[in-house]
């Protein structure tokens, strides 16, 4: 298939640099836009667990790993500039959110076909690669797949994925160079799997929807093969939810080798970052890598966190990287913490005592103006994009 070319004046300022995040849902989008416009290079690994909304539907009908961070990914770091309306609109474009299932998966089979309306205003490489990808998911959709707020964007993710025997790197391939994306987007592993929890008052979890309305703060966290929602998922019976430790994926494990800094940023702590530190071979790698590792922590409410302080998120990060690199020393997982003291809002607050906590890690706090200061439950993407950059030019461990 011949792909458009994308010969819009490059926007970046010339920058190699090579920040790498371990980020997961959309806490990070603004900023992967801010980063898109000043690098080619950022490469983001993203969880694939997602167990809710529309993403669910798509898992059950196919056991497949969750494309909608993926895709909102892509989107965040495609060039529109060069990117026709009409084909991104199409990618982001969902189903309503109520009306006839039937009815619904009866306009979904009619996107299908080349003469619908909605590919007239689309140049034909797009509509054909969409079409291509839309065929494939329709051939394989089950008679009681669920279409409500379904993403078409990640419909074309699933129809490559089935496409090619299961493998999502070339559906992500293609459409990052369709979209025009202006970095590198990975799942972390490449295995269909979920996210559980067991919690300190002895329950267990299953599925990373639970994970907004914890009855108990989290004790253990673990990736499993088992599907929530069914009987006895967090029952606590023998199998149910039995932990797996997927392999980190071979291209992944590559960009990691090659990063000029690593970042665990903002988002939702245990699903969105934590959870991306679970596969073997990750806090191996992590601490081969001889740059700086930095920890951005969330401003604002985090539902996830429970009460648990900036230092404890710290603990946390290096506990999960040294399950997989039990001798690896602090600075080479984590040696720096992003904060912003005096518009942030941090969990716990970031009191002496805290402060203490963390250097006695022996991870570094450095204070730097990055929230925006009307806002201080948002951070300023513009400023987290260039501290991201300037810290890439330290390259190794002050």
């Amino acid at each position: 298939m011949s792909l458009p070319r994308h010969d819009a004046p490059p926007r970046d300022t010339g920058t190699d640099a090579r920040p790498l995040f371990f980020s997961g849902g959309t806490a990070l989008r603004e900023t992967s836009r801010a980063l898109a416009r000043r690098t080619r290079h950022s490469v983001h690994l993203l969880t694939t667990f997602d167990s809710g909304g529309s993403s669910a539907a798509l898992r059950r009908a196919f056991a497949m790993p969750a494309v909608g961070d993926i895709r909102n990914r892509l989107v965040a770091l495609a060039d529109d500039t060069a990117v026709p309306p009409a084909a991104l609109a199409f990618f982001v474009r969902r189903l309503p959110p109520e009306g006839d299932a039937d009815e619904l998966r009866a306009s979904l089979a009619a996107l299908g076909l080349a003469g619908h309306p909605v590919w007239r205003d689309m140049p034909e490489v797009y509509a054909r690669a969409f079409r291509l990808h839309l065929g494939c998911f329709l051939r394989r959709m089950p008679p009681t797949f669920e279409p409500r707020l379904a993403c078409l964007g990640n419909l074309l993710l699933a129809g490559g994925y089935l496409r090619h025997k299961r493998d999502l790197t070339p559906p992500i391939a293609l459409f990052s160079r369709l979209l025009g994306v202006r970095g590198t987007v990975l799942p972390t592993v490449d295995e269909s799997l979920h996210l559980a929890a067991e919690l300190e008052d002895g329950s267990r979890v299953v599925g990373q929807h639970h994970f907004k309305s914890l009855p108990s703060p989290v004790a253990r966290l673990l990736l499993t093969v088992h599907e929530p929602d069914r009987q006895g998922a967090d029952a606590g019976t023998p199998g149910a939810s039995t932990p797996c430790r997927p392999r980190l994926s071979a291209m992944a494990a590559e960009h990691l080798r090659a990063a000029d800094a690593i970042c665990y940023p903002m988002g939702s702590f245990y699903s969105s970052v934590l959870a991306n530190l679970l596969p073997s071979g990750v806090g191996r790698a992590v601490a081969a890598r001889s740059c700086p590792k930095v920890f951005i922590p969330n401003t604002g409410t985090d539902a996830e966190l429970r009460g648990l302080s900036v230092a404890g998120q710290v603990a946390a990060i290096l506990r999960a990287l040294r399950q997989d690199a039990p001798g690896a020393r602090t600075d080479e997982l984590l040696d720096l913490v992003l904060v912003d003291s005096r518009h942030g809002r941090y969990e716990g607050g970031l009191g002496p005592e805290v402060r203490r906590e963390i250097e006695a890690m022996g991870v570094r706090l450095e204070d730097r103006d990055m929230i925006r200061e009307a806002e201080p439950c948002r951070h300023d993407p513009e400023a987290v994009a260039s501290l991201m950059l300037e810290i890439c030019a330290r390259r190794s461990p002050a």
